[in-house]
């Protein structure tokens, strides 16, 4: 049995998805998820907002031993939304698994690219 390490509860309280970008590009974040442990790591994502009320059914694995990138302007929820560009959102990601989150912005609006990354906070 591996190590438990991790936690099953994660917040990110900043996201967002600029409008546009500039070059080849795209602008875009990701939940950089890794699973030290010996099972698969499903995971759930709700989506929160400021002015409206949140989106759920969003949903990922993370297998046993691996890491996944999930790409939050590519991810849809089960109805097929996805997160909508150049609004504010905060994110909850539940495991049923311990796992270890990051969360990384790339900002292309500029020709001069920024990359953000941060450890998600654990619950």
């Amino acid at each position: 049995m591996a190590e438990q390490i991790g936690r099953k509860v994660w917040i990110i309280p900043d996201g967002y998805l600029p409008e546009r970008s500039s070059g080849y590009f795209v602008s875009h974040e990701a939940v950089c998820v890794v699973n030290l442990g010996d099972e698969d790591a499903h995971l759930s994502i709700t989506v929160y907002f400021e002015d409206r009320e949140p989106l759920t059914g969003f949903a990922a694995t993370c297998e046993a031993r691996r890491t996944n990138h999930v790409r939050l302007d590519m991810i849809a929820n089960s109805k097929g939304e996805k997160i909508p560009v150049g609004v504010p959102y905060a994110l909850k990601l539940e495991s049923d698994q311990p796992v270890v989150v990051q969360h990384s912005r790339m900002d292309t609006t500029q020709a001069e690219m920024a990359l953000m990354t941060t450890i998600a906070y654990p619950v």
